[in-house]
């Protein structure tokens, strides 16, 4: 019989052990992927490949005045648009991120001032306490919203499970649809107990 490398058996141990590390459960035992996927399309059809010129194409690979070129331009501010959705997903994984994402959206996006934040606050607080892996076993409401059913909130995006900037712009959808603002959703929730 012949014995293995003993550098085979090392390597064998070190990926298994990666491996353990990285496959860490979510929540309550749920096993849910922690990646997000951003497709961006141009914004105009004057940018679809076929219309650009040769001097363009050719500077997205080589040029360093890549973002003086109508294709440098786009992917650079795509590439900024991304970094900044990403920084911004990995901000809201955190209590104080969640509430910071979404007072920005909130005013960005919907107009609500400091009073409807601290509203929403009130009540994302007592629904989750912010955490975006929160998961009630007896109803199925699930994340920072308690959205439920839960898959609701792939009217967002099918990143639902693991996305906190999804949890947040679906629960703010929900609650503008439904009660108009937040201060009507949690005086709902105060009297009934859900909402």
């Amino acid at each position: 019989m012949k014995r293995p490398n003993k550098y085979v058996a090392i390597w064998a141990v070190i990926a298994s052990m990666l491996f353990l590390t990285s496959a860490l459960p979510s929540a309550y035992g749920l096993e849910f992927p922690m990646t997000t996927s951003i497709v961006i399309e141009p914004e105009n059809k004057s940018l679809a490949a076929q219309d650009l010129p040769l001097e363009s194409v050719g500077a997205l690979y080589g040029s360093i005045e890549l973002a003086a070129t109508p294709v440098g331009s786009m992917f650079s501010s795509d590439m900024a648009l991304v970094s900044s959705i990403s920084h911004q997903v990995e901000m809201a994984r955190t209590i104080f991120g969640a509430k910071k994402v979404t007072k920005a959206i909130m005013a960005e996006e919907f107009g609500f001032n400091d009073a409807q934040f601290s509203c929403i606050n009130s009540l994302w607080t007592k629904e989750s306490h912010w955490n975006y892996k929160a998961h009630n076993y007896r109803s199925g409401a699930h994340g920072i919203a308690q959205a439920l059913p839960a898959d609701k909130m792939s009217v967002i995006a099918t990143d639902w499970r693991s996305n906190p900037v999804t949890q947040i712009r679906w629960g703010l959808r929900y609650i503008t649809m439904r009660y108009d603002t937040p201060c009507k959703a949690w005086s709902h929730f105060k009297s009934r107990h859900y909402y």
